[in-house]
């Protein structure tokens, strides 16, 4: 866990998760086959972990992800030389439906905007920035938590972004968003006079914002003038790479706004732009011309 942590620069959310991956597996191994020794293990015992798991209804998803936390805790073993041969080295992961999620059309997006333009209270200011800035940054929750004041460079109109492992980005700030920020940040400050948070947004008491709240005003908003089922944080970030791609932004321009380390972790958003893609190439592509003179 200090190497994930210290190392790798894992989020503390996926840290809980690889502990409790791994600890959930030798909890198995000694159940069942009176063994918690990572030397010991085989690939038969890590296959009836896998029909335990598949037996009480774990989707294959989420047995696939507890599998890579296992993967990763045995490369971890052979880097410091405690075995010699991961049991999972053949090990291939189990198929999973493809799940298209559909975003939020640019209607849905007006819908819940307009009504808090012209908001002059600290909450809406602060809803409407949260918004905007999921919107049209397309950063992760957790990057939108843990952005600070000094991140913020109007001047320049950028943003600076903390994402995975510690790695940098910048994003530009469009205009929309650089005059919301501008009503935001003079409110915060009158609000909460000498309130030394480093955080740009802030729940209704001045503190730092938390995840479940930026969850619960998402859903709230949104849930409002959409009947899509999923109505997440992560369904704006999904919404901003779709709607660039849709509107001819380039594949690796869009990687970079998100912050992917490949195109192949960008690639899942391309699938709603199918049928922009169709549209043009209809018009565009010769075969689809129809010449009414040769036609008569």
């Amino acid at each position: 866990m200090e190497y994930l942590k210290l190392e790798k620069h894992y989020s503390a959310h996926t840290l809980l998760a690889y502990e409790k991956d791994i600890t959930s597996f030798f909890v198995f191994t000694e159940t069942e086959y009176e063994t918690t020794s990572p030397g010991s293990v085989t690939y038969a015992m890590v296959r009836g972990w896998i029909v335990l798991l598949s037996e009480s209804k774990i989707a294959n998803r989420s047995i696939n992800r507890k599998i890579a936390s296992l993967k990763t805790f045995y490369k971890f073993l052979q880097k410091t030389g405690d075995v010699a041969v991961s049991p999972l080295a053949r090990h291939k992961s189990i198929k999973t439906k493809s799940k298209v999620q559909v975003p939020f059309s640019s209607q849905e997006i007006d819908d819940v905007l307009e009504p808090l333009s012209g908001a002059s209270s600290f909450k809406d200011l602060r809803d409407q920035l949260l918004i905007e800035l999921l919107y049209t940054t397309g950063m992760r929750r957790s990057e939108l938590i843990n952005l600070k004041l000094g991140d913020i460079n109007r001047g320049e109109g950028v943003l600076k972004v903390l994402g995975k492992r510690n790695k940098e980005r910048f994003i530009p700030i469009i205009d929309s968003l650089d005059a919301i920020f501008e009503l935001y940040l003079e409110k915060r400050s009158a609000e909460f006079k000498n309130n030394d948070v480093p955080f740009v947004l802030l729940t209704n008491k001045g503190v730092k914002m938390y995840n479940t709240l930026v969850y619960r005003i998402i859903n709230n908003y949104f849930s409002a003038v959409s009947q899509k089922v999923k109505t997440s944080p992560h369904m704006l970030r999904h919404t901003f790479a779709t709607h660039l791609l849709n509107n001819g932004a380039d594949l690796n321009a869009v990687k970079e706004l998100l912050g992917h380390s490949s195109l192949a972790s960008t690639q899942i958003y391309t699938h709603n732009s199918i049928a922009q893609l169709q549209k043009v190439h209809g018009l565009a592509h010769p075969r689809n011309r129809k010449d009414t003179d040769e036609m008569n």
